[in-house]
């Protein structure tokens, strides 16, 4: 990296700013939780390399800051001194009963150090609804303030009581609707490929039609989103097909 930034390196990674590479961040960030649902071990090691190499890459662009520079080595002991300080029953001569004592005392040490304010504080605003839903409800529920959840028939407050609700099971909303949506778009591709599967066949009927010959065979269309002035009878949105004609 120190070459690639370096004069006479790579012109792409020279103009490279901690704000340009924020979205790459991110898509390695999706792109390591994608492989660890899938559960392939080599697509993980992967796509934590990937993810690895934005955090050497920010490293570097670090060092070069003009007033407050640090480096990566900085980034891996500032990493070694939370692990010490937070770990006092492994380190230290704390005693602690359970996982359960552990993750207190984390964020009691954490609070302490960071000198928080609210039991807010911390919690990223650009976190996915349903993981800062559960993150706000974990700190509530570990605080001594009682205070209601919204009430009322709003998608909102509905939503935040699933939270609540999947918190009490021991469930991580936002894991499991990812992981369900993962299931609906298998069962999406699974549709797609027996749809042409049948297509194929009936082709396959007559070797001199094709597929566009074929009586009542149309390829699966989307319908536009309500709304989008793209529909012909203004209708709601799904997968439907359009009519056929024999040729």
């Amino acid at each position: 990296m120190d070459r690639l930034r370096s004069p006479g390196g790579c012109p792409w990674d020279a103009e490279q700013t901690h704000a340009s590479l924020a979205p790459y961040l991110l898509e390695e960030t999706y792109e390591v939780l994608d492989a660890l649902d899938a559960g392939d071990r080599a697509h993980l090691r992967e796509e934590l390399g990937d993810l690895l190499l934005q955090v050497v890459f920010h490293a570097r662009l670090a060092v070069e800051h003009e007033t407050e520079p640090w480096s990566i080595e900085e980034v891996a002991r500032g990493i070694v001194h939370k692990l010490v300080g937070r770990h006092p029953h492994v380190f230290g001569d704390v005693a602690v009963d359970g996982a359960g004592e552990v993750e207190a005392n984390w964020e009691a040490l954490k609070t302490a150090e960071k000198q928080r304010q609210s039991l807010l504080d911390g919690i990223p605003a650009a976190l996915p609804a349903l993981a800062r839903a559960d993150k706000v409800l974990g700190r509530l529920g570990r605080s001594t303030l009682d205070v209601p959840l919204p009430a009322g028939d709003s998608y909102g407050a509905r939503l935040l009581s699933l939270v609540a609700e999947a918190r009490a099971a021991g469930v991580d909303a936002e894991t499991e609707l990812r992981r369900t949506t993962a299931a609906l778009a298998q069962r999406i591709t699974a549709a797609e490929a027996a749809a042409r599967t049948h297509t194929n066949r009936l082709v396959g009927t007559d070797p001199a039609r094709t597929a566009s010959q074929v009586t009542n065979v149309c390829p699966l269309s989307v319908a536009p989103e309500p709304g989008s002035g793209n529909s012909a009878h203004g209708g709601g949105g799904g997968v439907h097909q359009p009519g056929c004609r024999s040729r």
